[in-house]
């Protein structure tokens, strides 16, 4: 990779890091925070960007068509002929925790070096940082060539409908997903398959229970075994490594019995929905295989047991490898941030927009913030927003540097 006139990483980072401001870095995250997105309601937050890249004079800009009222907020910066950056985030949060003591859940308040707010780390913070890179960037006047874009994504929460329209509509070479891996660069995550179980009983008036059998005594039965599962699947050492070697699966919802009021009967149906998340790399099959095992055990426990099985949803892991440019590139931007320090690599747990979109593009996770989120109290210091927004600037110069020089 090379730099323009051979511009070292460090000296890149130090010429965009002069053109960030730190006070009006605090002040737009702080705005964002007072704009609740919730999953359903993220029109006004993209309302809210577009605007604000439209003043700072991002071309394109658009809020781009997903679900009424739920538009991407999109727009870009040409610096020439070249390759195709995107920075992106998604829009909307988790509903409001209750517990807030030390401010309100969007009040954006700065206390103590640290911005208040619901969802400034999953991930309203990253997007405004992405958004000042660019600027960053373009401010520094390196000679860089190609196109940086920008897209605030809604819908990650429910179908990740943004993400799959804007990837479907916009070309991308390189992409930095911005979700929250506490400034440490995240080669991928976990996927996630949902499975329904649905248990078959006979009903019957509560009077007649010895003609019955219950769905919902079945069913506890087969959350049991799938609680107790343990699945090791085949995957290489280095992913094990990252992810950890157990696939976890969860029986986390239940939908049986009756509602309340109505006339008695014992239920002759239940529905479990089992969340599994796999490694990438492991198939939809392995984990199908290891729920009929656990329902096998169930029949060997009841043996009146029996249910049908359904692949639901499935949203499939993502995994960069260690090599890979956009890595390096995210690699080089970071280490020349933190002083030459070299960074470390790691992945998440978590469901990320490119279960939906990383097979188009290659991507690398970076961003302000880490685990617990939507926690009452949520908060992010100034010095993190800094040096996020820092690496992403680096990481565009040194993208966009490489197709120039």
């Amino acid at each position: 990779m090379s730099t323009p006139a051979g511009t070292s990483a460090t000296a890149l980072a130090e010429k965009v890091a002069a053109q960030i401001r730190t006070d009006e870095l605090v002040e737009l995250v702080q705005q964002v925070c007072r704009i609740p997105s919730v999953l359903g309601e993220e029109g006004e937050l993209a309302r809210f960007l577009a605007q604000t890249m439209k003043e700072l004079d991002f071309t394109a800009v658009d809020l781009q068509a997903v679900l009424p009222d739920r538009p991407n907020a999109v727009g870009e910066v040409y610096f020439g002929p070249g390759r195709r950056v995107v920075l992106t985030g998604h829009l909307d949060t988790k509903p409001v925790a209750h517990g807030w003591t030390v401010t309100s859940p969007f009040s954006g308040e700065l206390l103590d070096g640290n911005v208040y707010g619901h969802g400034i780390m999953d991930m309203k913070a990253a997007l405004v940082c992405q958004i000042v890179a660019i600027q960053a960037v373009r401010a520094s006047g390196l000679p860089v060539s190609g196109t940086v874009a920008m897209a605030a994504v809604s819908d990650h929460m429910g179908d990740q409908l943004g993400s799959i329209a804007y990837f479907d509509e916009y070309a991308a070479d390189l992409c930095v997903l911005g979700e929250l891996s506490d400034n440490e660069i995240f080669l991928g995550h976990r996927g996630r398959y949902y499975f329904d179980i649905t248990t078959r009983g006979r009903t019957a008036h509560t009077c007649h229970k010895p003609l019955a059998v219950n769905a919902n005594m079945l069913a506890a039965h087969a959350v049991l075994e799938l609680d107790a599962s343990r699945l090791i699947p085949s995957i290489e050492d280095w992913v094990a490594n990252l992810f950890g070697p157990e696939t976890y699966m969860a029986p986390g919802r239940i939908y049986g019995g009756l509602p309340p009021g109505g006339p008695s009967a014992i239920p002759d149906e239940c529905v479990i929905r089992v969340d599994c998340r796999p490694q990438p790399g492991v198939s939809v099959e392995e984990v199908r295989a290891e729920i009929d095992r656990c329902l096998a055990r169930a029949l060997a426990r009841e043996p009146r047991f029996a249910a049908d099985v359904v692949l639901a949803d499935v949203k499939n892991g993502y995994l960069a490898g260690p090599d890979d440019e956009v890595v390096t590139l995210m690699s080089s931007a970071l280490g020349a941030v933190r002083g030459g320090v070299t960074p470390k690599l790691s992945a998440a747990g978590w469901l990320g927009d490119t279960a939906s979109f990383g097979h188009k593009v290659p991507t690398v996770i970076f961003g302000p913030g880490g685990e617990p989120v939507y926690c009452p109290d949520e908060h992010l210091s100034v010095d993190d927003l800094v040096e996020a927004t820092r690496t992403y600037a680096t990481f565009v110069a040194l993208a966009l540097a490489s197709e120039s020089a």
